[in-house]
């Protein structure tokens, strides 16, 4: 079967629109997958049954994969079966009667507003990387954006007239969403101020069109968005776990909180079903457990 990986591959870009990195992690678990059945003696998508599966799911388990990583391996592989079947490598899904583990809904970490005050505060300054950072982090905190997306953003991405900024999410989904006038006045200044000294000079068609540029003068990549949230939590001393999607966490927790309705936050957050965007309202539930817990007298 591993013969058929790459053609899979090119489905989940062409067809399916999704990011190299999602393509990289399902060429991981497939691989993983594949290396299983050849050990079991499966080398022919027909030969797979549904024990097949099932089995490889209790492998990982007894290697000690947590539930999430064992279903994203699910998806994974039922994906690349219902590919199969579809260019008829194979007569029958045998994943289609294998249940997906259920998992508990795990409420995720967020920044108090105060918090999320202190890390822009402290990227604060006249140098070029500081207007730049503190632009980031602004736009990160107004949009919830994705790390991935916050990174593809190109300089037409934001219209100041109207206060908006264009993302392209999974699946080269694109959505708007609205901007304040702190993102807005600060995205401005990296503009005017910083972003043409970060382009070192560079002019017409060399240019890049990113909005957000290293000290290169190039796109700035995931990982370098990653080590400044971490850098500027460190500086506003926050002692919290800061993981990639701890800003995007905080947007929408904080639109709840202070009255948005769910359906406008998963519009922003781009997911595909509300259920994913519904996590959200268990951080709510968790605050009020918290408070009643900390002030009413038999607490």
């Amino acid at each position: 079967m591993k013969e058929f990986i790459d053609d899979f591959m090119d489905y989940l870009s062409v067809e399916r629109g999704l990011s190299p990195n999602t393509i990289l992690a399902y060429r991981r678990d497939l691989n993983k997958y594949i290396d299983y059945l050849s050990r079991k003696g499966v080398q022919k998508a027909p030969q797979v049954n549904r024990e097949h599966v099932s089995a490889f799911m209790l492998d990982l388990k007894k290697h000690d994969m947590s539930p999430v990583s064992i279903c994203r391996n699910l998806a994974a592989v039922k994906m690349f079966h219902r590919f199969l079947v579809r260019e008829n490598l194979s007569k029958e899904d045998p994943t289609t009667l294998v249940d997906t583990p259920k998992l508990w809904k795990r409420v995720p970490s967020v920044l108090t507003l105060g918090e999320i005050e202190s890390m822009i505060a402290a990227a604060a300054g006249r140098k070029v990387q500081q207007i730049r950072d503190q632009a980031i982090l602004e736009i990160f905190y107004a949009s919830g954006l994705r790390v991935s997306e916050l990174s593809d953003l190109k300089t037409d991405s934001v219209n100041f007239d109207v206060g908006f900024v264009r993302a392209v999410g999974k699946g080269a989904k694109e959505r708007i969403i609205p901007l304040g006038h702190k993102a807005r006045e600060a995205l401005q200044k990296y503009l005017q101020k910083a972003r043409p000294r970060l382009l070192k000079g560079r002019a017409g068609g060399q240019a890049d069109d990113s909005l957000f540029l290293s000290r290169l003068g190039k796109k700035i990549s995931r990982v370098s968005l990653w080590s400044l949230i971490k850098s500027y939590a460190r500086k506003a001393n926050i002692k919290k776990e800061i993981k990639p999607h701890t800003l995007r966490h905080t947007f929408a927790t904080h639109l709840l909180e202070h009255g948005a309705d769910l359906r406008s936050v998963q519009e922003m957050l781009g997911h595909a079903d509300i259920s994913t965007t519904q996590i959200y309202t268990h951080v709510d539930k968790e605050r009020l457990k918290s408070a009643h817990k900390q002030f009413h007298p038999r607490g």
